[in-house]
């Protein structure tokens, strides 16, 4: 996993090419004009956020380049070292990393950054200063069809072998248990990482492990090995199967909407869609179980964040659309479309009554994405992680190698 892990990086570690530009632009660049945001998240997810937004900048233009995550590192690399960025950068576990390599413009001192938690501040900062502001928490769980778990008689599973036995109910029923996108590296590393997080990260002795880890003084698989050993029943016992490689995000979707599987895991940004697909479906979402019992954890915490790429000639702009995403107006927008947490001074978010079985999670904090909330190289090395599960799941490969 080393080997792959420094491949991974070292298209991001070639972005170091000295201090960055930090000017503002000429008097012209301070106006009104167009900004270029790239972004892994789809439009659907931003739609009343960019409304209001225009509402609120008549004058400026935001393209927004919607890139998928897979590409998304990749892509975004290539085009800050040909000098070729965007404007604005939708930011997420590669924060750290691209500020630490010159690539972002220092918020620091900008009067905006007061509106905000420091909860929701400290992920996107290096060494005390801030190079990105959040759009808003995010949080993912296990979606399931209530009237297929009430016609079998099944309620959320308390632990994980609770979780194992319901696939065996509904597969020996003739229900599909769960799909999932695996064509994406991402729903096995994030469901993976549910259950790390019960088996770990539940566990207070073990609260410096992040730090000590981005660090370089521990080692994750041999901190996560008996977590990931656990998870990895999910495949030996054909709660998940290979032929899920060949399912993309949206089939899943649309597989779990119209009743074909019994579960899914996502987010609440998938909400609107599965809604729009079957309206009448009847829906909850419980959180990743662990093997002792109790409230599971979700993943998730902090989620994308908005940055300026240090050498865009247009920062004034930029710099007026996160100030502007500093209002209750535009924390409300972005929730509208994807429900979350604001970090926003004084917001809280109401969530839907579909995550009810989600609610003591919330009240314990019990949401964590280590990726995303401590580690320089956290896209790189989950994304190296996420497809060696792949490798695991197509049986070309065993989670012990990991070691």
């Amino acid at each position: 996993m080393k080997r792959a892990l420094l491949a991974g990086v070292a298209a991001l570690l070639l972005l170091q090419a000295g201090p960055a530009k930090v000017g503002i632009g000429s008097a012209a660049q301070q106006g009104g004009g167009s900004l270029r945001w790239m972004v892994y998240n789809t439009r659907s997810v931003r739609v009343t956020y960019l409304a209001y937004l225009s509402e609120e900048l008549p004058d400026l233009n935001i393209e927004y380049d919607y890139v998928p995550m897979d590409y998304f590192t990749g892509t975004l690399s290539a085009q800050l070292m040909s000098d070729k960025g965007p404007d604005l950068i939708e930011g997420g576990g590669e924060t750290r990393l691209l500020a630490s390599t010159h690539r972002l413009l220092d918020l620091t001192g900008q009067p905006f950054l007061s509106q905000y938690r420091q909860a929701g501040l400290s992920p996107f900062s290096v060494n005390g200063h801030v190079y990105a502001v959040p759009l808003q928490s995010w949080f993912e769980g296990i979606y399931y069809n209530k009237a297929i778990f009430a016609k079998h008689g099944l309620s959320p599973p308390a632990t994980f072998d609770e979780w194992v036995a319901l696939h065996k109910v509904l597969r020996e029923a003739g229900i599909k248990p769960q799909t999932m996108g695996a064509q994406s590296w991402e729903p096995l590393m994030k469901q993976s990482i549910g259950v790390v997080n019960n088996e770990f990260y539940a566990h207070p002795e073990n609260a410096g492990f992040d730090a000590a880890f981005d660090a370089g003084e521990a080692k994750l698989t041999e901190a996560w090995l008996p977590a990931v050993t656990l998870w990895s029943r999910m495949i030996n016992e054909e709660c998940l199967t290979p032929d899920m490689l060949s399912y993309s995000y949206d089939q899943a979707l649309e597989e779990f909407a119209t009743g074909g599987a019994a579960m899914w895991e996502s987010g609440p940004w998938s909400l609107g869609q599965i809604l729009k697909i079957n309206p009448d479906i009847e829906l909850g979402m419980f959180p990743f179980p662990g093997s002792e019992g109790g409230v599971g954890w979700l993943v998730g915490g902090p989620g994308s964040a908005l940055a300026i790429n240090a050498d865009s000639p247009n920062k004034e702009a930029a710099l007026r659309v996160l100030a502007a995403t500093a209002t209750r107006k535009a924390q409300q927008a972005l929730i509208a479309d994807s429900v979350g947490e604001s970090y926003l001074e004084g917001m809280e978010a109401g969530f839907s009554p579909v995550y009810t079985d989600c609610a003591d999670a919330f009240a314990l904090e019990q949401v964590y994405a280590p990726w995303t909330a401590a580690w320089t190289f956290g896209n790189p090395i989950v994304e190296t992680y996420g497809k060696v599960l792949q490798e695991v799941l197509a049986g070309t490969n065993t989670i012990h190698p990991l070691t």
